[in-house]
């Protein structure tokens, strides 16, 4: 499965259109680009893969691997990326402005079933940021 993720950039946020097979699954909000900061940037435009995760905070969700300098880059929801993302990308159903989403929990499941349905399947998940 290959998701592709594509972006508009502004200064104080970043959205985007995620989809797979010319469907959209979502939208999504990020942190703006500040050249890959550790927990002030979103991640460079590129290829990674996916996996599952499960942390205390979180519960069951999705890690991008392999993204150069950083670590435990997630997709989770959330409404606002400034005040509630460290470089992670989270779901959202509706953008509000940029970095900002609506009703985030709603899209984040709905990625989640999609992805952990081709991991549970052997498939690998690829994800294109562009």
């Amino acid at each position: 499965m290959v998701l592709f993720l594509t972006r508009t950039y502004f200064p104080d946020g970043t959205n985007g259109k995620l989809e797979c097979e010319g469907k959209l699954i979502s939208y999504t909000i990020e942190l703006p680009w500040r050249k890959n900061e550790t927990k002030v940037s979103c991640i460079p435009e590129g290829k990674y893969f996916i996996r599952k995760r499960y942390s205390a905070k979180y519960k069951w969700h999705l890690e991008v691997m392999n993204v150069p300098n950083r670590k435990f880059i997630l997709f989770h929801p959330a409404n606002n990326a400034q005040k509630e993302l460290k470089g992670c990308i989270a779901p959202v159903t509706k953008l509000s402005g940029p970095g900002f989403g609506l009703m985030s929990r709603i899209a984040f499941v709905k990625l989640r079933d999609l992805v952990y349905k081709a991991l549970d399947n052997s498939e690998s998940v690829e994800l294109i940021v562009q």
